[in-house]
């Protein structure tokens, strides 16, 4: 847990298409636990490990501020067009540079875990923040047998909760077969 001197920050990037109730509920954990000051939610345009987005950029940012308007702690922001980047390692640079923050959590779910190591500068994220992961069903035993737990198992912090069983996936399937 967070030395009482230090003031941290939590990063939870993606797309966001859309953000939900799970996205709040990981974030209110995460400032409750770890003592975050803020956590920023990072719009991006796209996830570079899918084809397209369901909702643009302007709806989804729009939903998100919405979804969080209540939470004094959480803050949405897209930044890809002042750093002219869609990639984590520039954001975590932007608060480390920047900001000069330099207790930075970046927090993501155990799917990410897997295919973490084919993130651009991946190692240089782990060095530069600690990582937090919040438990997937489904992704969990997979995740602690990936490249960045071999790794890197001393930069990150394994969050139990309560399982979530709602994502973005679930929401647009829901979405198409109302069309």
């Amino acid at each position: 847990m967070p030395n009482i001197q230090k003031t941290y920050i939590g990063l939870l990037g993606g797309s966001f298409d859309p953000a939900h109730k799970g996205h709040l509920n990981i974030s209110k954990i995460a400032v409750r636990k770890l003592q975050l000051k803020k956590i920023y939610w990072v719009v991006t345009k796209k996830n570079p490990f899918k084809n397209k987005t369901y909702y643009s950029l302007e709806e989804r940012i729009k939903y998100a501020k919405k979804i969080t308007k209540a939470q004094k702690k959480i803050k949405t922001i897209h930044l890809e067009n002042t750093l002219k980047s869609t990639r984590i390692i520039d954001v975590v640079n932007y608060f480390v540079k920047k900001k000069k923050i330099k207790n930075i959590y970046f927090i993501i779910g155990s799917d990410n875990l897997i295919r973490f190591h084919k993130w651009k500068s991946w190692k240089k994220i782990v060095k530069l923040v600690k990582l937090i992961v919040f438990s997937r069903k489904g992704y969990d035993r997979k995740g602690m047998k990936s490249t960045v737990v071999k790794n890197f198992k001393n930069r990150i912090i394994f969050i139990k909760n309560k399982p979530i069983f709602i994502s973005s996936t679930q929401i647009k399937k829901r979405a198409n077969l109302n069309i």
